[in-house]
């Protein structure tokens, strides 16, 4: 029999193990703490003298990993963590952020990975996560998707970028363990994991034809709209950023616009405002004439419908587009309008967000800098703008005809062009 302090002998079917425990201090009650983990020899049937050894060495081991707060309970699981997590960034998050990372763990990361133990993770589980998202989705799997407004169809695929948003959520509950002491590194570490590779990306966009009849068809449409729409394809402003403008952002004077939150509505709740996504997205943009003229056409008529509805008016808010008594107006209303508009006038469908890329696309296709476009749109990165750039086919086509027409051998100083 072994003898060591805070050393007990345990018996069971694969043989003999030991169970160390160090103090860790005492509760607020005064009684003693202590961590401990359970260790089994290399191999069965050595030496008392070199088992003694071997414990005496792997309880320093552990007494230093418990003082240098790396320590880990070996029963806390991935499941145990996440709700930890959860709580830690819950004040960091944004709430639509919020819960769609509590989605992404309660019906994928859990699921696949709950059950492991926290210090047991490895670079190989990670992978095999990542690779299980890639899989087509089978009928008998869509439980994880109860609550989504459409469920994949069987043999759909998640697409590389979804694949990768939801392996950056694991990746960050691993990082914050790290963050904590309770790994000593994130096995999610992109360096130790392949992900698929992002397709090009389409950008939806209206053509400068295509957006022009369409501002000749909101003619038709109700003022409010009017100007929704022509404030996103000038402005580049995103839907919730614009729901969430109020006439104290309005600067006609200066013909400015200041963007300072955005608007979100969570199923069952109230629409609230929040922050920007990012410090960039905090911006002034500037705006022509003939929407300084439509905007103040707006307020005449806000003041006037307030003035109607008398205490039924709710705008306490002081906000440009709201509902029709005056409170704010739901930022998906946007996308549901714009959809109907598009098919009552035959016009090719786009999502709202497509007028942000419009704006973007076109300003960058007049030669617009791509520095200034980006701070336009709130880029936080350059990269995020130069989505744009791979869109500009005519400018492309322009630049290939205009040399065809220098150095063609048909062209009429084609036959004396030299290059070089």
């Amino acid at each position: 029999m072994i003898k060591i302090d805070g050393v007990t002998e345990r018996q069971n079917k694969k043989g003999t193990s030991y169970r160390i425990r160090v103090f860790t201090g005492r509760d607020a009650d005064g009684k003693e703490k202590f961590a401990s983990e359970t260790w089994t020899p290399p191999k069965q049937g050595l030496g008392e003298k070199k088992l003694t050894a071997l414990i005496q060495a792997e309880k320093v081991r552990f007494k230093q990993e418990v003082e240098n707060g790396l320590y880990t309970d070996s029963r806390k699981t991935l499941k145990d963590f996440c709700k930890d997590y959860m709580e830690i960034t819950k004040a960091t998050l944004s709430p639509t952020t919020y819960r769609a990372y509590a989605a992404v763990i309660e019906q994928y990361i859990i699921p696949a990975m709950g059950q492991l133990k926290l210090r047991d993770i490895k670079p190989l589980h990670v992978q095999k996560f990542v690779q299980q998202l890639q899989e087509p989705i089978k009928r008998n799997r869509n439980e994880r998707y109860k609550g989504h407004e459409q469920q994949p169809k069987e043999d759909q695929y998640l697409s590389p970028g979804t694949v990768k948003k939801y392996y950056s959520v694991l990746q960050s509950i691993l990082a914050r363990a790290c963050k904590l002491g309770l790994l000593p590194s994130n096995p999610a570490d992109s360096t130790r994991i392949d992900l698929p590779k992002n397709s090009q990306k389409n950008v939806e966009i209206f053509t400068a034809e295509e957006a022009n009849k369409m501002l000749d068809c909101l003619r038709e449409e109700p003022e409010q709209y009017q100007l929704l729409i022509h404030l996103a394809i000038i402005t580049g402003a995103r839907r919730g950023e614009l729901m969430a403008l109020k006439w104290e952002n309005v600067h006609l004077d200066e013909k400015q616009i200041d963007i300072v939150l955005s608007s979100y509505k969570l199923k069952g709740e109230r629409v609230q405002f929040k922050e920007p996504k990012s410090k960039s997205s905090r911006r002034s943009v500037a705006i022509p004439d003939y929407l300084c003229e439509m905007l103040w056409e707006h307020r005449r008529q806000q003041l006037l419908e307030a003035d109607k509805l008398g205490t039924a008016w709710k705008n306490t808010e002081g906000l440009i587009f709201t509902q029709g008594n005056g409170l704010p107006m739901n930022p998906d209303t946007p996308s549901s309008w714009f959809a109907k508009f598009l098919k009552a006038h035959a016009l090719p469908h786009r999502k709202f967000h497509a007028l942000r890329h419009t704006s973007a696309t076109l300003l960058l296709d007049k030669g617009v800098n791509i520095k200034a476009v980006s701070s336009r749109l709130g880029h936080a990165q350059l990269s995020t703008t130069n989505i744009y750039l791979h869109g500009l086919q005519s400018a492309d086509i322009a630049a290939a005809d205009t040399l065809g027409e220098l150095f063609s051998p048909h062209s009429k100083s084609g036959t004396d062009t030299k290059i070089g």
